[in-house]
């Protein structure tokens, strides 16, 4: 009865202003670390992952919390630790794709990995691609999945703090990755024939990508990533494209008012579809494609850390961002992981260890 009663406190509603016609928000559950990946397991499960090393699977009925056993050893410094989880649309065999940083000598590489759920542990763990890409620093290590309908798996890795690794296709740092859903490697990606490249990237010149979402109306991979102070990104990704980092961007030093890098254009690299400037701090990216929102229905949402909102973005047919709107902002929190449900209302994550759920008015 008790349980019953704090579920029932926790999901009460909460009142904000902005878009009030819109949708309302129920709190769903508190009391985690970072949750850092939603994933809707069935109607009424969702799986949580925390940054510092928990995976748990929460009844959104009832309220009832369990453990998940069977992950494998973490490397948890700074910003790394376990960190994605994502389920392909069409899956049929069970799996469950994970990113987290790995150790290795001593180090963090960001890994994808898969395994099956059964009785709460996790079975058949495989690691498909550990990445080159340890440094002695505790950033960037991304890290976001998506899946495209075409039987690719795509995921971020960050700069890891060390800023020419963006530019060096010789490790996978600072750049968009592109396998089959078995970890093997495509026959078609960009760089497998050169010797002087990996044959797994997709995309380089990225600082810190937080967030990843396939658009299947337009078949196009959207990414949103970390610029330094200003100059977070939205970036359209295409085959074996240069996007800049840092040899251009629109951020600034943190020590002082300095340009990064060479400017804002080069020959060569791409621009980004959208900057923001001063920095939100993107925590995740979610192209808008349910059945309780149709009127946003094509829209990106995307959880701001730093400047605590949900922000959401407006494209046309092309791809342009054409408007913005920041919903949540009276909530206050940074909002960190996205997902929907079966019924197209999103769920989202705050550092706070909250988890709510955004329902049509």
């Amino acid at each position: 009865m008790k349980k019953l009663t704090l579920f029932l406190l926790l999901s009460s509603l909460i009142a904000l202003p902005a878009q009030a016609d819109s949708f309302r928000v129920e709190q769903l559950a508190s009391g985690y670390g970072v949750p850092w990946g939603l994933q809707m397991l069935d109607a009424q499960r969702l799986l949580v992952s925390e940054r510092s090393g928990k995976l748990s699977l929460l009844n959104l009925q009832t309220g009832q919390r369990q453990s998940i056993s069977g992950l494998p050893e973490i490397h948890l410094q700074g910003q790394g630790g376990l960190l994605d989880i994502a389920i392909a649309p069409d899956e049929t065999a069970g799996w469950i794709y994970f990113t987290y940083s790995k150790p290795v000598q001593g180090q963090g590489a960001t890994t994808l990995a898969r395994a099956r759920l059964k009785d709460l542990r996790l079975h058949d763990w495989q690691d498909l691609l550990v990445t080159r890409s340890t440094t002695d620093t505790g950033y960037h290590f991304g890290s976001r999945i998506a899946f495209d309908d075409r039987g690719y798996v795509f995921f971020g890795i960050g700069d890891r703090g060390v800023r020419p690794n963006s530019q060096n296709l010789e490790n996978h740092a600072g750049s968009i990755i592109r396998l089959h859903r078995d970890g093997r490697v495509p026959a078609d990606n960009p760089f497998v024939n050169r010797p002087d490249a990996l044959p797994e990237t997709w995309s380089y010149g990225h600082r810190n990508p937080q967030g990843l979402a396939w658009d299947n109306l337009h078949k196009r991979l959207w990414e949103i990533e970390h610029g330094p102070r200003g100059g977070d990104e939205i970036n359209l990704i295409e085959k074996g494209q240069n996007y800049g980092w840092p040899v251009i961007s629109y951020g600034k030093e943190y020590w002082g008012p300095v340009a990064v890098g060479e400017g804002t254009h080069k020959a060569g690299m791409q621009q980004p579809v959208k900057v923001y400037i001063p920095s939100i701090a993107p925590g995740s990216l979610l192209y808008y494609q349910g059945d309780a929102f149709p009127q946003w229905r094509g829209n990106l949402f995307a959880g701001a850390l730093k400047l605590r909102h949900l922000n959401q973005i407006t494209l046309d047919a092309d791809g342009n961002a054409i408007a913005e709107d920041r919903l949540l902002e009276d909530l206050g929190e940074r909002i960190r992981a996205l997902t929907t449900d079966e019924k197209g209302r999103i769920l989202f994550s705050t550092d706070s260890g909250k988890i709510y759920r955004l329902s049509p008015q």
